[in-house]
């Protein structure tokens, strides 16, 4: 049995993708897309020679693009096995795919028009909307903890990872030459204290097990201690009499900061001002959200339980913004108002235009939730650039930047700790990914040191042999 990894090795957080190999079956474990990295778009370009033709299946952790963001290309290339995830993921992912591809094609648009006038020849998007009809079509959704055979000799779990609406770790059993192993992919962990999506659940069994450690070197903030610092920061701001702005990743981090805020009006914490979710693969999301509430955490079906928490959104005069128009028609608002706006990274989307309009002004705050890849506008920000470009021009950045790293939808290092705990018992040969350098590092010495279990870093490509 062996395991080659395709991204998310080598120090980088982004492009999950594992190819499992035994004797009878190849089967993929999620196949994102690169974000963030120098030469993404090439990278992501699988080649030629690369096909997946012969793979009989793909199994998804979750929706998120980083770790399903290929998966049209797959289809591209003929595949013709079945994509496994839950219902809730099959959900999201349709959504999330979708929108990358009108992204891109977009975005082409106007590179075109520039490599036009270079003289140059016009680039082709990574794939259409066919390719991602194409590659839904094949979603084959299971439920969590019931094994699944999804290939010959081989049987796959999914178990809740707490990470988003749908995620899983998923437990994969290979029979090969007579003996059983089992493999663990973590795909993204979540961290316990946030009151959106269940917490993770613990594993019991595992030969070897491939973590993740995106936040692998330090701790978050305690979620309401966050939740603290988001007040006094929205009440700063909010007497600054300027533009909020909050680069937010559409499929969870905005449903947890709506219902936040709207708590938090109903609680009194904070004067309602409006806050304007424009967004709109957000605003489907939300209503995702609102489809699954078997996968809420208790406390948030407590709160919707004792009324709805739109009625203080409504009073706060808060609104969605589906159309370009009215994303524009945010510009004029004179006052105080909180914007949520894609990407999370700033690396596309609508808050490029919302920061090109406002972060040169000294009343506007930016508030990041979330994790920003190298080389986004994004991580810029919040290393304290001085100026930025967007869409090629030069913007002064005069507007302070917070980030609250409470909000986030990943484990910490102490719960990345505790995910790992369960299956210590069986000493598993443990393989730290999707994590940056000094994350990855960080968080083997304290596996080594807590457990006594050297974990290997493996590289982007390397083939592991279990």
């Amino acid at each position: 049995m062996k395991v080659t990894l395709f991204g998310a090795g080598g120090g980088e957080v982004t492009g999950s993708t594992y190819l499992i190999e035994s004797g009878k079956s190849k089967v993929l474990i999620d196949c994102g897309l690169f974000q963030g990295v120098p030469n993404a778009d090439q990278r992501n370009r699988i080649p030629e020679r690369f096909t997946f033709r012969n793979v009989n299946s793909v199994l998804l952790t979750h929706a998120h693009l980083d770790h399903t963001g290929r998966l049209p290309i797959l289809a591209q290339r003929r595949f013709s096995g079945e994509v496994f995830c839950t219902d809730a993921t099959a959900e999201l992912a349709d959504l999330i795919l979708r929108d990358a591809a009108k992204i891109q094609a977009g975005d082409l648009i106007r590179t075109n028009r520039r490599r036009q006038r270079e003289g140059k020849e016009p680039l082709q998007p990574l794939y259409s909307l066919q390719d991602v009809e194409n590659i839904t079509s094949r979603f084959r959704c299971v439920d969590y903890d019931k094994p699944v055979t999804i290939a010959p000799g081989i049987e796959a779990r999914w178990i809740e990872a707490g990470h988003l609406l749908g995620s899983a770790c998923i437990q994969v059993s290979v029979e090969e030459n007579g003996s059983k192993k089992t493999v663990v992919f973590s795909g993204d962990v979540g961290p316990f204290g946030a009151p959106l999506t269940r917490y993770f659940s613990a594993i019991e069994r595992a030969d070897a097990v491939f973590v993740e450690s995106t936040y692998g070197d330090r701790e978050h903030r305690p979620f309401k201690e966050t939740v603290n610092e988001f007040i006094e920061m929205v009440r700063t701001a909010s007497q600054r009499g300027g533009k909020i702005l909050v680069p937010t990743f559409a499929v969870g981090r905005a449903q947890l900061l709506v219902i936040l805020l709207a708590w938090l009006f109903r609680k009194q914490e904070l004067k309602p001002f409006p806050v304007y979710l424009d967004s709109p693969m957000a605003i489907e999301a939300s209503r995702i959200y609102l489809n699954h509430p078997e996968l809420w955490h208790e406390q948030l079906k407590e709160i919707v339980d004792e009324r709805p928490l739109r009625d203080e959104l409504v009073a706060a005069q808060s609104k969605v913004c589906v159309t370009a128009e009215e994303s524009r028609a945010l510009n004029n608002i004179p006052d105080t108002c909180m914007i949520l706006a894609g990407t999370g990274m700033c690396n596309a989307g609508r808050i490029l235009h919302h920061l090109r309009n406002n972060v040169w002004k000294p009343e506007t705050s930016t508030v990041f939730v979330g994790y920003q890849g190298r080389a986004t506008t994004g991580r810029a920000l919040v290393d304290g650039a001085k100026e930025i470009r967007i869409f090629g021009e030069k913007i002064i950045v005069r507007a302070s930047v917070h980030t609250l790293g409470g909000f986030s939808a990943h484990a910490g290092k102490s719960d990345l700790l505790k995910w790992l705990s369960s299956m210590i018992h069986c000493r598993p040969k443990i393989f730290v990914t999707h994590g940056e350098d000094r994350a990855r590092h960080a968080l083997a010495a304290s596996i080594e040191q807590q457990f006594r279990i050297h974990p290997v870093l493996p590289a982007s490509h390397e083939t592991i042999e279990l």
